[in-house]
């Protein structure tokens, strides 16, 4: 077998400038290679699967992968208080972030009170007006309008003056989170979040979980709790598994590693999700025009985004009231309207972004990118970050300055990381530094706000921080390949095969094909800047594929200009293409290398 140390076909340099490279053991099945194992346990194994694990992992279930919610510190608090308001019908008001996984998480414990007989308030801030987290003054606020017991979700871990402000007033406060913590915790009746510094073994190996995870071991733990005290002596208790939809939403949107429970929640919940049973989750799948079951990909591409939109450009609460709603006609109007304001909020971040482009070739010695200008909607920065993380393969944060929910000027930023490099913690110890005003998030993405007068100080210290970790996992760029085919084995048959050991996210990637050696057939441009071409291999077989976002690129300029009589191989995501009148199999390409 060769080694996964050695180019695949010889490649080193692709059209894209990457070394192609076998992400567990050679299957080249385009020379007929026999003796592997199959592709789904192969599939498993270079994803870290054990081998006598393969079956857990090949259907992923809540019974092999759920913890006992009580591993976890503070959450036997939690779920008791949670109980006790139940019991005693108290006012109870969930504190949710304003992208989906606080839509999500809030939704979800809205959803298991109702069912519990409880008719939970919620509070979503304002991006704009608010800011990130829970404000003491909010906190007050909703303790003053008779709520005894607040749950903040997404949010809280690093709250420190408005949970002090919090417990001032009387009014009990837990906190559901996922986000990096500092040594020293926020005071709260219960602090649940499996990335505490003190986290046991077990829930500590859970900190890949998005918010809407932990709220739902929340939802179990409280359940087991009124179990426990009888209160479902003469009441049906709640189906938790009905409320995996929201879970599987809220953690792909989220970009939380889909290994180990995260891939049981999203492989569950997408089954949950085709069901339609949540009303509003229905009229979001209607407004995104999708005609078929979700998959992991629509959660990420399709239905996120709409929710997103709401806290990014529009109203914040929109998400929370379409996932909660009994009213199939207000679910309609609230999805329409998040799909309108997604349409919004791509034209805004089409400007941001190409004024953030602007600003990269300065910086291009820059370990971490620190992107800034006036004027720039704060409601897309992260995505504009994310953007350009992935075209230049560096951290990139991108900063609205003037944007400060108190006018005082100070600029709020968003930021995307790669692996290996934790960006979330070197922000938490930027603050610490004095560099920051405020700041926090996790390995992959973060959120901070600062004195435009310390941007330059900022990113020199990020450079010496973060510097020797970006030039490590950026030293070898390669493209990892799971296998090799023929144009003839591109079926969708591969397609289903390969699907069996999904769902495919950050994590726990989806496979990629090499294709070939092929020639072009027809290669042009669609939409804007997609590259879409049609190849041929000496099997006689046809294979179309898109590159999106690629015009303006290397591998899309050698694509246009290529010589239709050079054979290539080509490298990418295989799926379904279901617009004709049979489906066929297509190559999402990532990249092409000269065969010869």
């Amino acid at each position: 077998m060769q080694s996964l140390s050695t180019p695949v076909f010889g490649i080193e340099r692709s059209l894209s400038g990457k070394a192609w490279r076998w992400r567990g053991g050679n299957m080249d099945l385009s020379v007929g290679q026999s003796g592997l194992d199959d592709i789904v346990s192969q599939l498993l194994l270079s994803r870290g699967v054990e081998r006598d694990d393969l079956d857990r992992h090949r259907a992923p279930s809540l019974r092999a992968f759920l913890p006992d919610p009580s591993e976890f510190r503070d959450m036997d608090a939690a779920a008791e208080r949670v109980a006790q308001a139940v019991l005693t019908g108290e006012t109870v008001t969930i504190y949710g972030d304003y992208d989906v996984d606080g839509a999500t998480s809030a939704a979800l414990l809205v959803l298991l009170l109702r069912a519990l007989g409880q008719e939970a308030r919620y509070y979503i801030p304002d991006r704009l007006l608010e800011g990130y987290g829970p404000s003491g003054e909010a906190l007050v606020r909703i303790a003053g309008e008779g709520s005894s017991l607040i749950v903040t979700v997404d949010c809280g871990a690093m709250a420190h003056e408005a949970l002090a402000m919090a417990h001032e007033a009387g009014v009990d406060v837990i906190v559901v989170d996922h986000h990096k913590c500092a040594p020293l915790l926020p005071r709260a009746a219960a602090l649940v979040n499996p990335n505490r510094l003190d986290e046991g073994v077990i829930a500590a190996g859970h900190g890949h979980l998005a918010a809407v995870g932990v709220a739902f071991l929340l939802a179990i733990a409280t359940v087991r709790a009124l179990r426990r005290k009888g209160w479902f002596q003469d009441r049906a208790e709640p189906d938790l598994f009905s409320l995996l939809d929201l879970v599987a939403l809220g953690t792909v949107a989220d970009v939380a590693s889909l290994h180990g429970l995260n891939r049981a929640f999203v492989a569950q919940g997408l089954k949950v999700m085709a069901r339609r049973d949540n009303i509003g989750m229905s009229a979001l799948i209607d407004a995104s025009r999708l005609s078929r079951a979700p998959t992991c990909s629509d959660l990420g591409f399709a239905l996120g985004p709409r929710i997103n939109a709401g806290g990014r450009v529009g109203e914040s609460t929109l998400g929370v009231r379409l996932l909660t709603t009994r009213d199939p006609d207000e679910a309609r109007d609230i999805a329409t309207q998040l799909s309108r304001l997604n349409d919004e909020r791509r034209a805004i971040e089409q400007v941001v972004q190409e004024e953030a482009e602007a600003q990269v070739a300065a910086q291009h010695n820059r370990a971490v990118l620190v992107l800034a200008g006036r004027g720039w909607h704060p409601g897309v920065i992260g995505i504009v970050a994310g953007r350009i993380k992935e075209k230049t393969g560096k951290p990139a944060l991108v900063i609205a300055l003037g944007t400060d929910e108190k006018g005082s000027g100070h600029g709020k930023g968003s930021g995307r990381s790669i692996s290996g490099v934790d960006l979330g913690a070197a922000i938490i110890a930027a603050r610490e530094e004095g560099l920051l005003v405020a700041g926090g998030g996790h390995a992959m993405a973060a959120g901070l706000t600062i004195d435009p007068d310390k941007l330059g100080a900022f990113g020199d210290w990020l450079d010496a921080k973060l510097g020797r970790d970006v030039a490590a996992a950026t030293e070898t760029r390669s493209l990892l390949l799971d296998l090799a085919l023929s144009p003839g084995g591109l079926t969708p048959q591969l397609v289903d095969t390969l699907d069996v050991a999904g769902p495919f996210g950050m994590g726990w990637p989806g496979p990629k094909v090499a294709v070939g050696p092929v020639r072009l057939v027809k290669v042009d441009i669609v939409g804007t800047d997609h590259v879409r071409l049609i190849a041929s291999g000496p099997d006689g077989g046809r294979i179309k594929a898109i590159a999106f976002r690629a015009a303006e690129s290397d591998l899309g300029q050698a694509l246009l200009h290529a010589s239709q009589g050079r054979r290539l191989w080509l490298a990418g995501r295989a799926k379904i293409d279901d617009w004709g009148a049979r489906p066929q199999a297509e190559l999402l390409l990532d990249d092409a290398a000269w065969a010869d």
